[in-house]
């Protein structure tokens, strides 16, 4: 998009009239915050050996399929994802969480960074499908009193694009074809273990596990990492990594990306893209 496009500007414009701007205290806490989100991410790395915490998705009762939406009689028009159409605090138990919220212009929906990765290792591209406008939120569960709870607990992360109709399709329908090279994926590197490099290997695996379940189109996709192997004993190492789940949902011309932290179980994140799909009706074109 040009930086003089009249959509670009009329988008920046109301979005400044929005901006609150923090203390210089706040900014510093959300720099220390952001500062252990990145670190974070960055220990998922080809050979993860650990994992661990938990998620739970608020008991709001399952909501209401939507209802089939007559064909629309005007022509497709991008529009901005309004704040929203996003999962917000309550809709997690617990809701005392904190969102982290983010807007953009044309970003790819990639679906797991690794998955890349392991396209890469075999030589093929990925060709990511973009989206319009979008919209992220992180909902963290700040650490309270004495209890051990790790500071800035991620409990669900949520990316919410608006894109055109064919290329929501698009992406569901090219699923298949992006899994299939990296149903077993054999991955070997240095790891640090007991004081000492070692050469290891562990296996990555992508499945996709459901499909159908909430929205127009809706699929849950599921990333096991066996646990590492010694390259030169043979011996496993570390400890069993927990499967890491995440769902894709459609409604509309808006496609939605859903995770949860480490051992959120499968129906738990089935729960919570329902939930996402209430938020989402009321912004998609068609709506529900």
């Amino acid at each position: 998009m040009r930086d003089d496009d009249p959509a670009f500007i009329d988008l920046m414009q109301r979005e400044l009239h929005t901006v609150r701007w923090p203390e210089p205290a706040e900014l510093r806490a959300r720099a220390r915050r952001r500062s252990r989100r990145t670190v974070a991410a960055a220990a998922a790395a080809v050979l993860a050996l650990t994992s661990g915490a938990a998620f739970v998705a608020a008991d709001r009762g399952t909501p209401p399929a939507p209802a089939a939406a007559s064909p629309s009689a005007t022509a497709w028009r991008a529009t901005e994802v309004p704040a929203d159409a996003l999962l917000q605090p309550a809709d997690l138990r617990p809701a005392v969480t904190t969102p982290w919220s983010e807007a953009y212009l044309g970003e790819e929906i990639r679906l797991d960074r690794m998955l890349e990765v392991c396209r890469q290792d075999q030589g093929l591209g990925t060709v990511w499908v973009s989206s319009r406008y979008s919209r992220s939120v992180s909902l963290v569960r700040e650490r309270r009193g004495t209890g051990g709870q790790p500071e800035g607990q991620v409990l669900a992360s949520q990316d919410l694009h608006r894109l055109a109709p064919e290329d929501g399709e698009r992406l569901f329908d090219g699923l298949p074809a992006l899994l299939a090279p990296c149903r077993t994926w054999r991955a070997t590197g240095p790891v640090e273990w007991q004081n000492r490099t070692v050469q290891a290997e562990v296996v990555h695996s992508w499945q996709e596990v459901d499909r159908g379940f909430a929205g127009d189109e809706s699929v849950i996709l599921r990333h096991t990492v066996e646990r590492a192997r010694r390259l030169d004993t043979g011996a496993s190492i570390g400890d069993p990594s927990v499967p890491r789940e995440q769902a894709v949902v459609r409604v509309g011309d808006l496609v939605t990306v859903l995770s949860t932290r480490v051992d959120g179980s499968e129906a738990e994140l089935r729960e919570l893209a329902r939930v996402a799909v209430r938020r989402m009706c009321v912004a998609a074109h068609p709506g529900c």
